[in-house]
């Protein structure tokens, strides 16, 4: 029933309804020190585990803090459990430099279009609702999701796996975008920044590239809204960058700045951050040197868990349903497997409704009897273009791309 009111809430969001949500403008982002009295306990290899649940922060709900200052926010667990959509006021979010603007006057917003073009753009979020509208579902993950878990530990946000979170996403492809400004021979990359800052002028300005083709595929888009509502600020309101099944360092927030280069963009955040060794699995020896680094950017499948938590107890005797979600990196989910005896054995799941190849996809599986003591449950994905989730957990310096088989110890009581 919820996911036939998250449809319909889809359907009734028109172009006038975005413009008439937009132009309210951003709320002002401002956080109390009055942090409530409310912890959690991650389940990830090294501490700190306890972290507390934060609900001061605006258009937000409760979430897991992992930094104030620039706001690491992540989705708690449960959240994934109630639909295949995560909430706007529960989706995570992650900054890399703590000057974000603290409103945005949109009306005022413009989007600049330049660089290696024939006529240089300046568009209103208006002028950007006139234009063809496209919605698109698709998960946007951080590199570093689920970095806690890994072992040994390595340096940081130590994100269990909610930095996370899967909306259906409206606004224009950037292709129109670009072919409006036209497209000069010899492009070789698209660089896209946004409206926040460095700390000190010195240090680079987040700022990050795609390959022209890739650019211009019809599937990148420019959002201005989520889940059929105004983006939140801290999720990147008025417009942030949509790249289905690539992960969310290339989904830039409160984009403001379109470049079109003539060549191979080398700025910090491409040739040095967000690089993993060009090894199967992005897979390093703990102290290894001498790899070859390459950006990171399609995602990986993976699958969790989303009503059994590590150290949970079940009733024995009993039939259980155990559900999760899951999703396929870069294509669809093909199957789901559960596996009861240390991956000796696989049983598929039940998959729920396919929202599109980048989507969460809900599974579950009915198990007629639990005998009582303790139980194994592993979870893997394989994903339609034959990837499947590997059954050991990779390593790298920078704790990117972890998805191994994902496994819930429980007991049977």
């Amino acid at each position: 029933m919820q996911q036939h009111r998250n449809n319909a809430r889809f359907q009734a969001l028109t172009r006038r309804a975005v413009l008439g949500t937009i132009g309210v403008a951003g709320m002002a982002l401002a956080t109390s020190s009055a942090w409530a009295d409310q912890s959690v306990e991650l389940p990830i290899a090294s501490g700190p585990r306890q972290r507390p649940v934060t609900h001061d922060f605006p258009q937000k709900g409760p979430m897991i803090l992992q930094r104030t200052r620039p706001p690491l926010l992540e989705t708690p667990m449960e959240v994934f459990d109630r639909g295949v959509f995560t909430p706007n006021d529960q989706f995570y979010v992650r900054w890399h430099w703590a000057v974000i603007p603290t409103s945005v006057d949109a009306d005022a917003f413009r989007l600049a279009v330049r660089g290696h073009v024939n006529q240089v753009l300046s568009l209103s979020v208006g002028d950007l609702l006139k234009m063809p509208r496209v919605e698109l579902a698709a998960v946007n993950q951080c590199s570093g999701n689920s970095r806690g878990f890994f072992s040994p530990r390595v340096s940081g946000a130590q994100w269990a796996h909610g930095a996370m979170g899967n909306a259906q996403w409206a606004g224009v492809r950037l292709k129109d975008v670009l072919d409006r400004a036209g497209i000069k021979s010899g492009a070789i990359q698209v660089r896209c920044s946004g409206l926040d800052e460095p700390v000190v002028p010195e240090a680079p300005d987040f700022r990050k590239s795609l390959d022209i083709d890739h650019a211009r595929d019809g599937e990148v888009m420019i959002a201005f809204a989520m889940n059929g509502e105004q983006m939140p600020l801290l999720n990147g309101f008025p417009l942030r960058l949509i790249v289905p099944g690539w992960y969310s360092t290339y989904w830039v927030k409160m984009l403001s700045d379109i470049e079109v280069l003539d060549r191979a963009d080398d700025n910090y955040w491409m040739a040095t951050a967000y690089t993993i060794p060009d090894t199967p699995h992005a897979n390093i020896t703990p102290g290894q040197t001498g790899v070859k680094m390459i950006p990171i950017s399609r995602m990986v499948p993976r699958s969790f868990f989303t009503n059994v938590t590590e150290g949970a107890s079940l009733p024995a005797g009993a039939s259980a349903a155990i559900r999760g979600i899951a999703f396929g990196g870069d294509t669809g989910v093909a199957k789901v497997e559960l596996s009861m005896d240390d991956g000796q054995t696989w049983q598929p799941a039940t998959l729920g409704e396919d929202h599109g190849k980048y989507s969460f996809r809900r599974w579950q599986v009915n198990i007629p009897q639990l005998a009582k003591g303790h139980h194994s449950l592993m979870v893997r994905c394989t994903s339609l273009s034959g990837d499947v989730q590997p059954a050991t957990p990779n390593w790298n310096n920078s704790g990117f791309m972890l998805n191994a088989v994902e496994t819930a110890h429980v007991t049977a009581i």
